[in-house]
């Protein structure tokens, strides 16, 4: 499942515990990004899923689930 693997991208990007990720996390306020940490996240869930993720659409994810929901339209 792509929330998984989201997960641990995460966790090991941003060095957290995993139960403090949920799909309903916002990776800015909740989970502590910055901007440069989203760049990072983005060019690993590029690499993770093998899809591009396009400048205007990574400005609006705010939330894990934002995430898994991009990934999963991308692989339809």
């Amino acid at each position: 499942m792509s929330f998984e693997k989201v997960k641990s991208i995460l966790v090991e990007e941003l060095d957290l515990n995993a139960e403090d990720v949920t799909l309903e996390s916002d990776i800015k306020n909740d989970l502590g990004a910055d901007s440069l940490d989203m760049v990072d996240l983005i060019m690993s869930i590029e690499d993770e899923f093998e899809i591009k993720v396009a400048e205007s659409d990574a400005a609006s994810i705010k939330t894990v689930g934002d995430i898994v929901n991009y990934i999963e339209q991308q692989k339809a």
